[in-house]
């Protein structure tokens, strides 16, 4: 299996609710359209809370999943070209 590789990686490991989510919009905001992010967390309800903030603000999940006491959220950058 080959290595995915990713534009960048938050590593929101041993933070509980809201956290990831924030530290996944800060980091969202420095990124570029297509841009891929890596979310590493250990609250399992970031499977949840990442996709749907994902959606509210039409970025693309591509894969979420849990191994062990982690999971891992990959995110496709969507920007609105309207956007300022």
């Amino acid at each position: 299996m080959v290595p995915v590789s990713f534009d960048q990686v938050v590593d929101a490991r041993n933070l509980m609710c809201p956290l990831p989510v924030i530290r996944t919009q800060q980091k969202i905001e420095t990124m570029n359209d297509g841009d891929t992010l890596l979310v590493i967390a250990t609250d399992l309800g970031t499977l949840q809370d990442v996709p749907a903030w994902c959606r509210e603000h039409g970025h693309e999940v591509t894969a979420s999943k849990q191994t062990g006491h982690e999971c891992r959220v990959e995110i496709r950058v969507r920007k609105s070209l309207d956007a300022p």
